[in-house]
């Protein structure tokens, strides 16, 4: 009977762990890799792990600057990672010099519940220049750090753990 006891506890136990990484996963922080050159050189395209605060889900004290991860919107299922340059009522000058269907209208204004993304890296971004505004709901969270494992558990200068940085907002006030 100790046995079983043992077991049930144990099981026990290892549930209520799971459950909890399952919570702090999907509602409070989450730690994963990357790949891509769309945010080249805030993210490198390959060996990079970003830490995501969930408490942006849904686009929640999204500001503009922030780096973002998101449902990309013609494939729910994939993510990716992308700054937000609009913010809902903003006009956004579009680049007339590329060739989207938005580039022939000289400014979008964004409509309510949704904002303007784009790549670092313009040249090899697809993003709201092409898709348009996104929908605020398609936020998973906010990009707070960046690790890399190039380098090892130290950083190149041999002080920072898990060779991490702060994901820094480029935009100035204005």
């Amino acid at each position: 009977m100790s046995t079983l006891r043992y077991t049930y506890n144990t099981l026990s136990w290892a549930l209520r762990a799971l459950a909890f990484l399952h919570f702090t996963h999907v509602h409070i922080y989450e730690y994963t890799e990357t790949r891509g050159e769309s945010m080249l050189n805030t993210i490198a395209s390959r060996g990079d792990f970003v830490h995501e605060s969930k408490r942006y889900r849904l686009g929640r004290g999204v500001q503009m600057g922030d780096v973002v991860v998101m449902a990309k919107p013609t494939d729910p299922k994939a993510r990716v990672c992308k700054r937000v340059s609009g913010m809902p009522g903003d006009v956004v000058l579009v680049d007339p010099s590329k060739s989207s269907e938005l580039a022939y209208s000289p400014a979008d204004q964004g409509p309510e519940g949704h904002v303007w993304v784009t790549g670092d890296n313009l040249n090899l971004s697809v993003d709201s220049r092409t898709l348009g505004c996104v929908p605020m709901g398609l936020i998973k969270g906010k990009i707070f750090a960046v690790s890399s494992s190039s380098h090892g558990l130290m950083g190149e200068d041999g002080q920072s753990f898990l060779n991490s940085r702060w994901v820094q907002n480029t935009f100035v006030d204005e």
